[in-house]
Protein backbone atom coordinates (compact mmCIF):
# COMPACT_ATOMS: atom_id res chain seq x y z
CA UNK A 1 0.00 0.00 0.00
CA UNK A 2 1.56 3.28 -0.76
CA UNK A 3 1.09 6.52 0.90
CA UNK A 4 2.24 9.05 -1.60
CA UNK A 5 1.59 12.06 0.97
CA UNK A 6 3.27 10.01 3.87
CA UNK A 7 6.35 9.98 1.51
CA UNK A 8 7.79 7.62 -0.88
CA UNK A 9 10.53 7.12 -2.10
CA UNK A 10 10.75 6.43 -6.04
CA UNK A 11 13.39 5.02 -7.73
CA UNK A 12 13.66 6.29 -12.12
CA UNK A 13 16.02 5.12 -14.77
CA UNK A 14 16.40 9.35 -16.47
CA UNK A 15 15.82 9.23 -19.78
CA UNK A 16 18.08 10.59 -22.69
CA UNK A 17 17.09 14.30 -23.38
CA UNK A 18 14.72 14.82 -20.31
CA UNK A 19 15.63 17.40 -17.61
CA UNK A 20 15.54 16.09 -13.99
CA UNK A 21 12.57 18.81 -13.69
CA UNK A 22 10.35 17.17 -16.15
CA UNK A 23 11.20 13.53 -14.72
CA UNK A 24 9.35 15.15 -11.57
CA UNK A 25 7.19 16.92 -12.95
CA UNK A 26 6.16 13.44 -14.81
CA UNK A 27 6.11 11.90 -11.20
CA UNK A 28 3.99 14.53 -9.56
CA UNK A 29 1.13 14.31 -12.74
CA UNK A 30 0.36 11.12 -12.73
CA UNK A 31 0.58 10.51 -8.62
CA UNK A 32 -1.67 13.41 -8.39
CA UNK A 33 -4.11 11.90 -10.87
CA UNK A 34 -3.95 8.68 -9.25
CA UNK A 35 -5.05 10.06 -6.20
CA UNK A 36 -7.43 12.72 -7.47
CA UNK A 37 -5.69 15.17 -5.45
CA UNK A 38 -4.44 18.51 -6.90
CA UNK A 39 -1.22 19.58 -5.20
CA UNK A 40 1.95 17.13 -3.86
CA UNK A 41 5.11 17.67 -2.61
CA UNK A 42 8.09 15.95 -5.30
CA UNK A 43 11.19 16.71 -4.69
CA UNK A 44 14.68 14.74 -6.81
CA UNK A 45 17.92 14.05 -5.10
CA UNK A 46 21.22 14.57 -7.46
CA UNK A 47 20.43 16.70 -11.25
CA UNK A 48 20.72 15.07 -13.95
CA UNK A 49 22.23 17.12 -17.02
CA UNK A 50 19.44 16.65 -20.23
CA UNK A 51 22.38 14.68 -22.01
CA UNK A 52 22.87 12.03 -19.21
CA UNK A 53 20.72 9.18 -18.59
CA UNK A 54 20.08 7.03 -15.54
CA UNK A 55 19.88 6.95 -11.41
CA UNK A 56 17.57 9.38 -10.50
CA UNK A 57 15.40 9.32 -6.44
CA UNK A 58 12.43 10.93 -6.60
CA UNK A 59 10.57 11.92 -2.85
CA UNK A 60 7.13 12.89 -2.61
CA UNK A 61 5.18 14.01 0.20
CA UNK A 62 7.44 13.98 3.44
CA UNK A 63 9.78 12.15 2.39
CA UNK A 64 10.90 15.52 0.80
CA UNK A 65 12.79 15.70 3.86
CA UNK A 66 15.28 12.71 3.07
CA UNK A 67 16.62 14.67 -0.24
CA UNK A 68 19.42 15.93 1.65
CA UNK A 69 20.30 12.62 2.68
CA UNK A 70 20.18 11.02 -0.72
CA UNK A 71 22.43 13.77 -2.09
CA UNK A 72 25.58 12.88 -0.06
CA UNK A 73 25.25 8.97 -0.86
CA UNK A 74 28.30 7.52 -3.07
CA UNK A 75 27.36 7.83 -6.77
CA UNK A 76 28.90 5.57 -9.49
CA UNK A 77 28.96 6.78 -13.68
CA UNK A 78 30.27 5.63 -16.40
CA UNK A 79 31.02 8.24 -18.75
CA UNK A 80 32.25 8.16 -22.91
CA UNK A 81 35.04 10.52 -23.32
CA UNK A 82 36.57 12.10 -26.68
CA UNK A 83 39.75 12.86 -26.15
CA UNK A 84 41.11 15.93 -28.89
CA UNK A 85 38.43 18.32 -29.00
CA UNK A 86 36.39 20.46 -26.29
CA UNK A 87 32.85 22.07 -25.81
CA UNK A 88 32.06 25.25 -23.73
CA UNK A 89 30.00 22.63 -21.64
CA UNK A 90 32.01 19.74 -21.72
CA UNK A 91 29.53 17.66 -23.39
CA UNK A 92 27.35 17.17 -26.46
CA UNK A 93 25.14 20.33 -25.76
CA UNK A 94 27.08 22.61 -27.44
CA UNK A 95 29.42 22.41 -30.32
CA UNK A 96 33.34 21.82 -30.77
CA UNK A 97 35.15 25.41 -29.86
CA UNK A 98 38.52 23.81 -30.13
CA UNK A 99 40.48 20.39 -31.24
CA UNK A 100 43.73 19.23 -29.97
CA UNK A 101 46.33 16.34 -30.77
CA UNK A 102 45.49 12.95 -29.81
CA UNK A 103 48.68 10.73 -31.72
CA UNK A 104 50.74 10.89 -28.95
CA UNK A 105 48.32 9.18 -26.12
CA UNK A 106 48.44 5.77 -25.65
CA UNK A 107 46.46 3.01 -23.67
CA UNK A 108 49.11 3.07 -20.30
CA UNK A 109 49.12 7.07 -20.63
CA UNK A 110 45.36 7.16 -19.71
CA UNK A 111 45.78 4.37 -17.22
CA UNK A 112 47.75 6.54 -15.70
CA UNK A 113 46.54 9.89 -16.14
CA UNK A 114 43.30 8.91 -14.63
CA UNK A 115 45.22 7.50 -11.12
CA UNK A 116 45.82 11.01 -10.74
CA UNK A 117 42.37 11.80 -10.07
CA UNK A 118 42.03 9.25 -7.19
CA UNK A 119 41.01 10.42 -3.63
CA UNK A 120 40.73 13.71 -3.02
CA UNK A 121 40.90 16.82 -5.75
CA UNK A 122 39.94 20.38 -6.55
CA UNK A 123 37.86 20.72 -9.40
CA UNK A 124 36.20 23.78 -10.94
CA UNK A 125 32.98 23.26 -11.95
CA UNK A 126 31.60 23.83 -15.59
CA UNK A 127 30.85 27.35 -16.54
CA UNK A 128 27.29 25.55 -17.58
CA UNK A 129 26.07 24.23 -14.19
CA UNK A 130 23.62 25.42 -11.79
CA UNK A 131 26.33 26.36 -9.22
CA UNK A 132 25.60 29.87 -7.66
CA UNK A 133 27.58 32.90 -8.59
CA UNK A 134 26.51 36.32 -6.84
CA UNK A 135 22.99 34.83 -6.81
CA UNK A 136 22.72 33.71 -10.01
CA UNK A 137 23.50 30.11 -12.05
CA UNK A 138 26.52 30.06 -13.71
CA UNK A 139 24.83 28.85 -16.69
CA UNK A 140 22.74 31.59 -17.17
CA UNK A 141 25.67 33.96 -17.41
CA UNK A 142 27.31 31.70 -19.37
CA UNK A 143 24.56 31.11 -21.89
CA UNK A 144 24.65 34.98 -21.89
CA UNK A 145 28.40 34.90 -23.09
CA UNK A 146 29.44 36.26 -19.33
CA UNK A 147 32.66 35.29 -18.13
CA UNK A 148 32.06 33.21 -15.34
CA UNK A 149 34.79 32.16 -12.35
CA UNK A 150 34.04 29.24 -10.01
CA UNK A 151 35.93 28.41 -7.53
CA UNK A 152 37.56 24.71 -7.25
CA UNK A 153 35.72 22.40 -4.94
CA UNK A 154 37.46 19.66 -2.84
CA UNK A 155 35.95 16.49 -3.58
CA UNK A 156 36.70 12.87 -3.61
CA UNK A 157 36.79 9.95 -6.14
CA UNK A 158 36.63 6.16 -4.65
CA UNK A 159 37.42 4.60 -8.11
CA UNK A 160 38.06 5.38 -11.60
CA UNK A 161 38.11 2.29 -13.92
CA UNK A 162 39.16 2.28 -17.71
CA UNK A 163 36.28 -0.27 -18.95
CA UNK A 164 37.19 0.70 -22.88
CA UNK A 165 39.70 2.38 -24.69
CA UNK A 166 39.42 2.43 -28.58
CA UNK A 167 41.10 6.15 -28.86
CA UNK A 168 39.92 8.83 -29.36
CA UNK A 169 37.11 7.16 -27.59
CA UNK A 170 37.41 6.13 -23.86
CA UNK A 171 34.81 4.88 -21.78
CA UNK A 172 35.08 5.14 -17.74
CA UNK A 173 33.81 4.08 -14.38
CA UNK A 174 33.90 6.71 -11.54
CA UNK A 175 32.51 5.92 -8.04
CA UNK A 176 32.49 9.37 -6.76
CA UNK A 177 31.14 11.94 -3.86
CA UNK A 178 28.46 14.32 -3.79
CA UNK A 179 29.46 17.77 -5.81
CA UNK A 180 31.75 15.66 -8.74
CA UNK A 181 31.14 17.21 -11.85
CA UNK A 182 32.01 14.12 -14.45
CA UNK A 183 31.80 16.70 -17.62
CA UNK A 184 34.47 18.64 -15.62
CA UNK A 185 36.24 15.60 -14.74
CA UNK A 186 36.69 14.34 -18.43
CA UNK A 187 37.95 18.52 -19.36
CA UNK A 188 41.13 17.88 -16.04
CA UNK A 189 41.54 14.23 -17.98
CA UNK A 190 41.92 15.55 -21.48
CA UNK A 191 44.13 18.29 -19.73
CA UNK A 192 46.33 15.24 -17.66
CA UNK A 193 46.74 13.88 -21.49
CA UNK A 194 48.11 16.82 -22.51
CA UNK A 195 44.53 17.41 -25.38
CA UNK A 196 41.27 18.14 -24.75
CA UNK A 197 38.12 16.13 -24.34
CA UNK A 198 34.89 16.04 -23.66
CA UNK A 199 31.66 14.25 -22.77
CA UNK A 200 29.97 11.87 -25.60
CA UNK A 201 27.65 9.82 -23.15
CA UNK A 202 27.09 9.05 -19.37
CA UNK A 203 24.92 7.16 -17.24
CA UNK A 204 24.74 7.21 -13.44
CA UNK A 205 24.33 3.90 -12.56
CA UNK A 206 24.37 3.42 -8.96
CA UNK A 207 23.02 6.01 -5.96
CA UNK A 208 23.87 4.68 -2.68
CA UNK A 209 22.67 0.92 -3.46
CA UNK A 210 20.19 1.94 -5.62
CA UNK A 211 21.06 0.41 -8.77
CA UNK A 212 20.23 0.97 -12.56
CA UNK A 213 18.40 -2.81 -12.50
CA UNK A 214 16.22 -0.90 -9.29
CA UNK A 215 14.56 2.05 -11.39
CA UNK A 216 11.14 2.36 -13.48
CA UNK A 217 11.13 3.29 -16.21
CA UNK A 218 9.25 6.97 -16.78
CA UNK A 219 7.93 6.04 -19.80
CA UNK A 220 5.93 2.78 -17.94
CA UNK A 221 4.88 4.69 -14.78
CA UNK A 222 1.21 5.58 -15.97
CA UNK A 223 0.87 2.03 -15.95
CA UNK A 224 3.16 1.19 -12.67
CA UNK A 225 1.37 3.36 -10.35
CA UNK A 226 -2.25 2.61 -12.27
CA UNK A 227 -1.61 -1.02 -10.65
CA UNK A 228 -0.63 0.12 -7.26
CA UNK A 229 -2.75 -0.01 -4.40
CA UNK A 230 -3.10 3.62 -2.87
CA UNK A 231 -4.06 5.52 0.81
CA UNK A 232 -6.12 8.45 -0.14
CA UNK A 233 -7.54 9.06 2.94
CA UNK A 234 -6.95 12.95 4.04
CA UNK A 235 -3.95 13.00 7.19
Amino acid sequence: MKNFKQGEVLYFNKPLGWTSFKVVGHARYHICRRMGVKKLKVGHAGTLDPLATGVMIVCTGRATKRIEEFQYHTKEYVATIRLGATTPSYDLEHEVDATYPTEHITREMVEEALKKFIGEIQQIPPAFSACMVNGKRAYDLARKGEEVELKAKLLVIDEIELLECSLPDIKIRVVCSKGTYIRALARDIGEALNSGAHLTALERTRVGNVRIEDCLDPLLFKEWIDAQEIETEED
